[in-house]
């Protein structure tokens, strides 16, 4: 079995929680893309069984955001399920906060939460945060595409639409606008609506896959989500690179959407005219 479920996850439930669901449905290994916080709800793409190998090429896809953040206070996990440890009373107007989102938005610098999944030296930066371990984290580049106010939604909160590459940290975006603007701010809401080629209006809601009889429907073919220049391989070609044979094929160097006919095999190199399956999916 093979393909993505790609489930809009709810509130308050953990990513592994969600594929465990997967997992109990189909019986087979399955693994997800792009964790979400518990406290995150949106598209969460789910890999069954060898599809999971096609992640590595998934991941430098545009994912889109909406958030809202509270601004004139903050916390110790940037979003408000955490314990405030800051409150300046200090809430931007409109424009203050439009006029600081171009500094946001390319290639920039940001510090991950400490309550994250971040390594440091073995350990997860959650685990160490939740014991009061002082520690550090060290600054990381990553792709910011746009970052746009959508308007006020409360006394001290505005919602934005963020879209960006994997690595963001969106709790860590609602921290540096803060203090663009000369306060604080923390994350109170987070929906991710894009992930690559998933989004909510091809996702499923996670209780009616756990609740359908016929679970199969909702798989979407694993070549559904790359985009790389397909290549059909001979009969010949197919038997002799399956029996570990590599010939020069005269194929232009590149990543290729590779098929023996209509059977999509999984994504292959060609260095030299030789090509090897990287993400091999059959």
């Amino acid at each position: 079995m093979k393909g993505f479920i790609n489930i809009y996850k709810p509130k308050d439930m953990s990513s592994a929680a969600v594929v465990s669901v997967v997992k109990k449905k189909f019986h087979v290994p399955c693994g997800h893309m792009g964790t979400l916080d518990p406290m995150a709800e949106g598209v969460l793409p789910v890999g069954l069984y060898k599809t999971t190998r096609l992640f590595p090429y998934l991941l430098g896809k545009t994912k889109r955001y909406v958030a809202r953040f509270v601004f004139g206070e903050t916390t110790d996990t940037l979003d408000i399920t955490g314990n405030v440890t800051e409150r300046t009373g200090v809430v931007p107007d409109e424009n203050a906060i439009k006029s600081v989102l171009p500094r946001f938005i390319g290639e920039i610098e940001q510090v991950p939460p400490k309550f994250s999944a971040k390594n440091v030296d073995g350990k997860r930066g959650y685990q160490l945060a939740r014991k009061g371990v002082d520690f550090e984290l060290a600054p990381k580049k990553v792709f910011v595409s746009d970052v746009r106010l959508n308007g006020k939604t409360g006394e001290n909160e505005y919602e934005f639409t963020v879209d960006c590459k994997g690595g963001t940290y969106i709790r860590s975006l609602a921290r540096d606008i803060g203090a663009a603007c000369g306060t604080v701010a923390a994350m109170s809401f987070l929906a991710r609506t894009v992930a690559g080629v998933f989004n909510a209006e091809n996702s499923v809601p996670l209780e009616t896959f756990r609740e359908s009889d016929s679970p199969e429907r909702f798989i979407i073919p694993p070549d559904f989500a790359v985009d790389f220049e397909k290549l059909v391989l001979s009969e010949s070609q197919a038997k002799k690179i399956l029996n570990g044979v590599f010939e020069n094929y005269g194929f232009k160097d590149g990543i290729y959407r590779v098929y023996k006919g209509d059977e999509f095999w999984g994504i292959g190199e060609t260095k030299e005219g030789v090509l090897r399956i990287n993400a091999y999916v059959r």
